[in-house]
């Protein structure tokens, strides 16, 4: 029954099923912004992954170490720089990069940290919200982005197409990217090739990411 209710828990968070299915059996990973440990604890059982995590609140240590789980108290925005280059396969970061004080520098960390870095986000070009903001001329609400302008955590929200343009900037190729629904569904058929349609549907989006300097392929 405990498996049944954690495998339903992971299914109703947005972007963490996406997110599995692009990990290797086997592979090393470091979850960054972890939370509660759901997803390192799927990846642990199911794909028999070497994980380790980073969360900044200590409920959310609490719980993964509850779990059985390798977690540290840390910050995204301070702590990444302790971790080797190249030490993980993948460094994944998870609906947190909007919520960190330099996003750019946050995600410069993580093409470094991992072969791979897996980034799902909001999207904030989403036509719901450029609607609310034209109709209602204020900052808008949707399931993927639940919160009142003055109690959010997410103080760098970006559009699917500002994001393609940070990669861009600091030489980080996008491998993979998946659009998707506001339920975690990728959008069917795959917008991947168009992200300028993908910019005005998709209410959110996992890219995976290397280094340009550090690809080989």
């Amino acid at each position: 029954m405990a498996n049944k209710e954690r495998k339903e828990k992971i299914r109703l968070r947005r972007d963490l099923v996406q997110i599995a299915a692009l990990v290797e059996h086997g592979a090393r990973v470091l979850d960054i912004g972890c939370g509660d440990g759901a997803l390192l604890e799927y990846l642990a059982s199911q794909c028999r992954v070497d994980g380790r995590g980073m969360e900044l609140s200590q409920a959310g240590v609490n719980a993964c170490v509850g779990r059985g789980l390798s977690v540290v108290q840390g910050d995204a925005d301070l702590d990444l720089a302790s971790y080797p280059s190249q030490g993980f396969d993948y460094a994944i970061l998870s609906q947190t990069l909007q919520a960190t004080k330099h996003p750019d520098r946050v995600l410069a960390e993580l093409v470094r940290i991992g072969r791979r870095a897996i980034v799902s986000l909001p999207n904030f070009g989403q036509w719901r919200i450029r609607a609310q903001l034209l109709g209602r001329g204020r900052m808008p609400r949707t399931l993927t982005l639940g919160y009142e302008w003055y109690n959010t955590p997410n103080i760098h929200l970006c559009t699917l197409g500002d994001f393609f343009d940070l990669c861009r900037q600091q030489g980080i190729r996008v491998e993979r990217f998946i659009p998707c629904h506001r339920d975690g569904r990728a959008i069917f058929p795959s917008l991947s090739g168009f992200a300028g349609v993908a910019n005005l549907i998709a209410d959110q989006a996992v890219f995976v990411l290397t280094s340009e300097a550090g690809h080989r392929p």
